[in-house]
């Protein structure tokens, strides 16, 4: 399957040099793991093949295609930027005081200062596409010729697609070696019974959070107060 795409030139003519650059994240929600942010660049004449090779919304294809695909992606897109942001740094946003949708358009805006691409398109993760666009333009150095923000761009615009599948792809390998390290504890996302029991024990057992937690997420914040805050006060009372 992968075999027929190898055929295909991404190749670009010298006289076409308007950069395409696709950006996306993996892992905003959930309550374990850091955060991917990835901005991707092709030639505009370029676009229709990433289309040809199968790529489409990452959280369609398998774990395996998504990696198939990005290997394919990563050796001929013109220009790559990846951010990770630890679940360390999520947490540290409340103490700057910025929300999660500011802490995503700051590493946003610096990929594309990196890449400099003449066009943008990028999944927009506040629910007004106009005001990201517009926190996005605020913190780029150079004026790009447009900006696209769009709900379900991933769906829409395959080089958003492209970006989220090397988002996603690097996320699914941090977390498949934390899982080697500490065990199983499912998807990571809060409504996951495996990972919240094992977030769960894991208090229980070490009083404290994994290293690799959301302390600011609410789930954390609920468990802690059940198995550690009030069981304190419970062994203070009993004395």
């Amino acid at each position: 399957m992968m075999k027929k795409s190898s055929s295909i030139s991404f190749k670009n003519p010298e006289n076409n040099k308007l950069i395409i650059c696709g950006i996306d994240e993996a892992g905003r929600g959930p309550v374990f793991g850091p955060m991917i942010i990835c901005g991707v660049c092709f030639y505009d004449n370029q676009i229709e093949l990433l289309k040809a090779i199968g790529v489409k919304d990452s959280k369609k294809l398998t774990p395996e295609k998504r990696k198939q695909l990005a290997i394919i992606i990563k050796q001929n897109a013109l220009k790559l930027k990846i951010a990770e942001i630890s679940a360390e740094e999520i947490d540290q946003r409340e103490q700057k005081k910025i929300t999660l949708n500011q802490l995503e358009e700051l590493y946003m805006a610096n990929i594309i200062n990196d890449l400099t691409p003449d066009e943008i398109y990028i999944d927009a993760v506040d629910v007004n596409e106009q005001r990201f666009k517009n926190s996005i333009k605020m913190g780029l150095n150079y004026k790009p010729k447009k900006i696209i923000a769009r709900h379900k761009a991933d769906i829409i615009y395959p080089v958003v697609s492209a970006s989220s599948i090397i988002a996603k792809d690097l996320r699914d390998s941090i977390i498949n070696e934390l899982k080697g390290k500490y065990g199983d504890f499912g998807s990571g996302y809060p409504s996951d019974a495996r990972t919240i029991e094992s977030l769960r024990n894991w208090i229980i057992e070490h009083k404290k959070t994994p290293p690799f937690v959301r302390k600011s997420w609410q789930t954390t914040k609920n468990i802690l107060n059940r198995e550690l805050k009030n069981k304190k006060i419970t062994e203070f009372t009993n004395q």
